[in-house]
């Protein structure tokens, strides 16, 4: 499959676009793609996948993701279960530079700008008051939409509640001219996890040796091909765990076939073995 960029255009008679997607998640498409637009990705509620740049981790009880330009992401609706439902808002840089970072009054907001190029994710009540005013911008007509969108970027800016997605603002652009090879990688990763995955099978798909794919792949995502593997069969396991799966049945079905390998490097990645992580999961 080859890398999508995304084109993007406003809404009619505003500055930016306003999605509110609803799908099941046994038809939701993965795609890892990239669009010069900012983009604000609010998923109302349920769990998935967040993959952002370099970053890879499951998430349950909904999401909020703000993302700079050109920071390669994946639909956030992967491994999600039922109805997925999320907000999503593009803006292109343009409004940005002509009419908001030029003010004085919205310093803490060109300072979130230049953090989104990590993305960031919000968290605890901050999320929540965030989450409703998106919510809010659904019903409402351009010009109000333009005002409360000021006032989430707002709250963003000024919350402590949040967390760096990536370690450093040049991977997207490192990622984005690598973006090819990375989508053969990760759709075979996506399609194949469950599986031995087979890394000759792996470099031919970008045809490279396996000295060559291995020092690559390193080279552009930071960690290992084996550790990333490792991370998408852990965060696959997670949501098995989520589902009253055993930690033998969720060791097997994403991908290894020892449960004392998998209790090892799951608390290498979570920092907890499979049973705490079910035992905490686990409705009061």
């Amino acid at each position: 499959m080859k890398p999508e960029f995304e084109v993007i255009h406003p809404d009619d008679g505003c500055s930016f676009r306003l999605l509110n997607e609803k799908v099941s998640a046994e038809k939701y498409r993965w795609q890892y793609h990239y669009h010069p637009e900012y983009e604000i990705v609010c998923v109302l509620n349920g769990n998935g996948t967040r993959h952002v740049g370099n970053h890879l981790q499951s998430y349950e009880d909904g999401d909020l993701v703000f993302m700079g330009p050109n920071l390669p992401h994946a639909g956030f609706g992967l491994k999600s279960h039922g109805q997925h439902e999320e907000i999503v808002i593009q803006i292109k840089e343009d409004v940005f530079n002509q009419s908001i970072i030029t003010r004085p009054e919205m310093a803490a907001i060109t300072s979130l700008l230049d953090k989104a190029k990590y993305g960031i994710h919000f968290t605890g009540t901050a999320k929540q008051k965030i989450t409703k005013r998106l919510t809010r911008l659904l019903k409402m007509e351009p010009f109000e939409k333009f005002i409360e969108l000021l006032t989430v970027l707002n709250l963003m800016a000024t919350t402590k509640e949040y967390a760096l997605l990536n370690p450093a603002p040049p991977l997207s652009a490192v990622l984005m001219k690598n973006n090819s090879r990375l989508q053969a990688i990760f759709n075979y990763v996506e399609t194949h996890f469950q599986e031995e995955i087979d890394i000759k099978k792996a470099a031919s798909l970008v045809h490279l040796s396996v000295p060559s794919f291995c020092n690559y792949f390193k080279k552009t995502m930071t960690i290992t091909f084996t550790d990333f593997v490792n991370r998408y069969r852990i965060q696959h396991a997670c949501i098995l765990l989520q589902q009253e799966k055993s930690v033998s049945q969720a060791s097997f079905e994403c991908g290894f076939n020892n449960v004392v390998y998998f209790n090892k490097v799951f608390k290498t990645v979570i920092n907890k073995t499979p049973s705490e992580f079910k035992k905490k999961k686990a409705p009061a």
